[in-house]
């Protein structure tokens, strides 16, 4: 066992929490709390996965591993005996999460509020679910804890008396969030209920985890709050700048919520830092990050899980603690580094089965941790539930009709097999995109032709599209990609259709009410509604995501004039959409058009600064300029937004490479290969500088090996 680097170790996980909207208020003194880590520790952004789902994040935190190891694949599973379905249970992951390697370990620990966590896991100290904060009662209707929501059962009667049902609160708690409460009328806006029991859900969450830390010894404490994420979902659209389409009434109410709900999460972090003691090592992260700014989506996709298209690619992570470095910044984080940087803070190793990395950057001094092969193997208690343990089908349900609430899920048919078949093909439709965020292809395929085949949705067709794209099957992807254009321009003709109904359906509730409230025909005030109706125009079909690959396919047959022509048709209907200039760039890449690939890349950065594959164009173009000093720097900004990024390595090695660097170039083009193996001019260029410049012949001559061996096959 290696050396211990930290006393004690506290995770904090704020759902959706993005430094666009912390740094400006970190500015203006406003979050002193999270500026204290930041300035005692260490910061940067945390990389997303694909799909952004919040449990199948936050498991991948829990356990360094991807999706498809973990085995938690999306909101929604199927429940047991085939009676429909059921929100992901704990009892659905497949490998231990960080709590449970802990405990085999001998270590203390408590779990409050993880998503999934629901039932509590029999760990060691105390774990309560994600079930535990829900108000699923009128406040003069009993609340009774459900069944499996706190461990050990014994101390359900204390967390009980901790909940904060959201009734409870006045005016007083909400109007920090809403400074002009009492224009609101209430009966009509929802939105204040809402906020109410977000503020009541967090603060539940915050009784249940302090009153451990006051009470209990502990090792190892998480604590998951998703108050952020709902914020964002529910009053984003409010935040500053104003966004076109918000009336400027409720832009005025509302402007304040999600700056006043970062404020609110500092809050509650000062008490448990105070609580955690100076001795503490505290790690902060969020699962992704939540688009504030310009590019904010009007709407959302009318698919299940379509919130999400409000995600950011980028999350925060905050390290601070003994043998942590202090005010600087990392470079490079993913969701999956988080469990393999927290076991060496233990002195325990990491399993060569998770996909992350242990982030020693973060660390005074550096070291390489120890590794086991995997800690499935490791026998003993580890508080994980039994395989055969059967859930409470009520408490599913509540928990179901949360999401609903949320818009996370559509409500179930009450169909119960359709509803089954439905969640099937989400899971699976689910597991499919993380294959493709593998780059394995080959899996995602069959995956994605099955649900293409059982029912043609363009989001399925698109994915599908993309693999045989990247596999380089074009004449395949282009006749999806045809097919794909018909579906998407029937389903944009059957939304705009609903969204009519809708409107007319909220005008005819609205006459009806009004006249129920006595007021005379000519005192109605439906004319926003019909405002409304009246623009819900059937606009012309267009489908950006969708021309963008069918210039990418162009792109990769040496069509580069028709490549342009897909991408100025996107151009001229989204000139702002990310993604787009990246893709201008290559194409301008190929065509050796080098100052216009610059600019092209430049204005990507300018519309995302966060682009990762733009930085990386960039770095291309100035190769290709022979400007490898810009170019290394480019490749270095694109590394440290995406680690994992194995054509940025290769772009760094080759500067290093041409500036003389030997070394330094080697390691990346080693970095490289280590993501992408298949890769065989990183290779190539290593035989070259280990034969000579570095005088290390057993390398070349290893390198030079494989090189052989995958001609030979």
């Amino acid at each position: 066992m290696a050396e211990r680097l930290a006393k004690k170790v506290l995770l904090v996980g704020w759902d959706a929490a993005d430094w666009k909207v912390i740094n400006p208020l970190m500015d203006a003194g406003e979050m002193p709390a999270l500026e204290s880590l930041v300035n005692q520790g260490v910061m940067g952004n945390l990389a997303t996965l694909d799909p952004p789902l919040s449990p199948m994040m936050w498991t991948s935190i829990a356990t360094g591993m991807h999706a498809d190891k973990h085995g938690i694949l999306g909101f929604i599973e199927p429940a047991p005996k085939a009676q429909g379905v059921r929100p992901v249970m704990t009892t659905s992951r497949k490998v231990k999460a960080v709590w449970n390697i802990l405990m085999q370990n001998g270590l203390k620990t408590h779990v409050v509020g993880w998503w999934p966590g629901h039932p509590a896991e029999p760990v060691n100290g105390i774990y309560i679910s994600n079930h535990y904060q829900r108000a699923h009662s009128p406040i003069d209707k009993p609340w009774p804890l459900q069944p499996g929501t706190v461990h050990p059962k014994e101390m359900e009667s204390i967390f009980d008396q901790l909940r904060i049902h959201p009734a409870e609160l006045s005016g007083a708690h909400v109007q920090p969030f809403v400074q002009d409460l009492a224009k609101i009328d209430q009966e009509k806006d929802k939105r204040v209920e809402s906020l109410a029991r977000i503020i009541a859900d967090a603060a539940t969450i915050h009784n249940a985890a302090t009153y451990i830390m006051e009470t209990e010894t502990w090792d190892f404490m998480a604590v998951y709050y998703d108050a952020i994420d709902h914020f964002g979902h529910g009053f984003m659209n409010f935040h500053p700048p104003k966004m076109a389409h918000v009336p400027q009434e409720q832009f005025d109410l509302y402007k304040d919520v999600v700056n006043s709900g970062y404020r609110f999460h500092d809050l509650m972090l000062a008490r448990l830092i105070e609580l955690a003691g100076p001795d503490t090592t505290i790690v902060l992260v969020s699962d992704h990050g939540f688009h504030s700014d310009h590019l904010r989506p009007m709407g959302v996709s009318k698919v299940p899980a379509g919130p999400a298209d409000q995600h950011s690619p980028y999350g925060i992570i905050v390290m601070k603690g003994p043998n942590i470095q202090k005010d600087e910044r990392i470079y490079g984080a993913t969701l999956l580094d988080v469990t393999p940087t927290l076991l060496p803070l233990f002195g325990l190793p990491v399993g060569k089965d998770m996909d992350g990395h242990t982030l020693v950057q973060a660390f005074e001094e550096g070291f390489i941790p120890e590794m086991i092969d995997s800690w499935e193997d490791v026998e003993g208690e580890c508080g994980m539930h039994h395989k055969d343990l059967q859930e409470d089908p009520w408490a599913s349900q509540e928990a179901m009709e949360q999401l609903i609430a949320l818009g996370y899920i559509d409500k179930p048919d009450e169909n119960k097999q359709k509803a089954l078949d439905n969640a099937v093909n989400e899971s699976q439709f689910y597991l499919a995109r993380v294959y493709v965020n593998k780059s394995k292809f080959e899996e995602a395929l069959p995956i994605l032709q099955k649900l293409w085949e059982n029912e043609k949705q363009s989001r399925f067709g698109f994915q599908m599209a993309r693999c045989l794209l990247e596999m380089k099957r074009y004449k395949e992807s282009q006749a999806v990609i045809d097919v794909v254009r018909v579906v998407a321009k029937k389903e944009h003709k059957e939304n705009i259709k609903k969204q009519k109904e809708e409107a007319k359906k909220r005008l005819e509730e609205a006459k009806k009410k009004q006249k129920e409230e006595g007021k005379q025909a000519k005192e109605i005030q439906t004319e926003p509604i019909k405002q409304r109706d009246k623009k819900q125009k059937e606009r012309p079909f267009q489908s950006p995501q969708l021309e963008l690959m069918q210039g990418r396919l162009d792109l990769e047959i040496g069509k580069y004039m028709k490549a342009l022509e897909s991408l100025e048709k996107v151009e001229k209907a989204t000139p702002r959409l990310p993604g787009l200039h990246q893709q201008l760039g290559q194409v301008y890449l190929k065509m050796k058009l080098w100052n216009k690939a610059e600019d092209a890349f430049n204005k990507a950065l300018s519309i995302d600064p966060h682009s990762a594959h733009a930085h990386n164009g960039l770095a291309e173009t100035y190769i290709r300029q022979l400007r490898y000093v810009d170019g290394a720097e480019a490749a270095l900004n694109s590394i440290g937004l995406l680690y994992h990024y194995p054509r940025a390595h290769f772009n760094l090695g080759l500067c290093l490479a041409r500036l003389k660097r030997t070394e330094r170039a080697a390691e990346a083009f080693e970095v490289c290969l280590k993501m992408a193996p298949k890769m065989k001019r990183p290779r190539r260029l290593l035989v070259r500088l280990y034969k000579g410049p570095l005088k290390t012949p057993d390398k070349a001559e290893a390198h030079q090996k494989v090189l052989d061996e995958e001609t030979a096959s």
